[in-house]
């Protein structure tokens, strides 16, 4: 677990892909307990530490989380993503071009109406409203490009579930690794390249703003083809 931004209200680190946020049937350790470990040895709490999770990321995804460390700021900024207040960038990598063909910088808005499938876990995405669905919109741009591969910016404009992942995939672009939406092969660790970048926000104690980018690890191919001018 890397920490990279906290103060007194809020700790935000850094979830490698194959994590959880939150406990679930697995039984795996959760990305929670591990930060609730951390304040519970960095501050010598006794007893139980209070930590509130905020939001989620997929299992295979990787990036920022945020967390609550006291109760008056999970209130606080469980509002302010309920309504829209927090903005979170995402990168993905796609193998496949996206079929405007649009250039470096040129940013498009996606729209598609969602019908998700709790048996497999996956949505799927329909180009007008039918039965049970909801409507999905987001905002991308290719910001970066090698052989093979394109780095694309997204802004999630709705939360649905799998949305970036089932509306990329819906253009023809699946993310790299991300075999449930269409990908030709699977990532070697099990991964998705899906990262969850930048989160930016007003603080909800402080009302100081917020912005903090996620590590990008020289290794990764995050790093190799994003831009040099970052």
């Amino acid at each position: 677990m890397q920490v990279v931004y906290e103060d007194n209200h809020i700790i935000i680190v850094y979830k490698e892909s194959g994590e959880i946020v939150q406990g679930d049937k697995t039984g795996d350790v959760p990305l929670s307990d591990i930060v609730k470990q951390y304040i519970k040895g960095k501050y010598q709490k006794p007893g139980n530490v209070f930590l509130g999770v905020t939001h989620r990321l997929d299992r295979p995804v990787s990036g920022l989380v945020v967390f609550a460390k006291t109760s008056k700021a999970l209130t606080r900024l469980n509002k302010m993503f309920a309504n829209g207040e927090v903005h979170k960038t995402y990168w993905a990598i796609t193998s496949s071009p996206t079929p405007h063909g649009e250039g470096l910088g040129e940013s498009l808005l996606l729209t598609h109406w969602l019908v998700r499938n709790e048996k497999q876990n996956k949505s799927y995405a329909y180009d007008h409203e039918v039965p049970h669905s909801k409507k999905a919109v987001l905002r991308y741009r290719v910001i970066g490009q090698g052989d093979r591969y394109r780095l694309l910016e997204v802004n999630l404009l709705t939360g649905r579930h799998h949305q970036i992942r089932c509306q990329l995939a819906a253009i023809g672009s699946p993310i790299k690794g991300d075999l449930k939406y269409g990908a030709k092969r699977s990532n070697p660790d099990g991964s998705i390249s899906l990262l969850s970048y930048k989160v930016e926000f007003i603080h909800p104690v402080s009302k100081e703003p917020v912005v903090v980018t996620s590590p990008l690890f020289p290794d990764s191919l995050f790093a190799r083809i994003a831009p040099k001018d970052l």
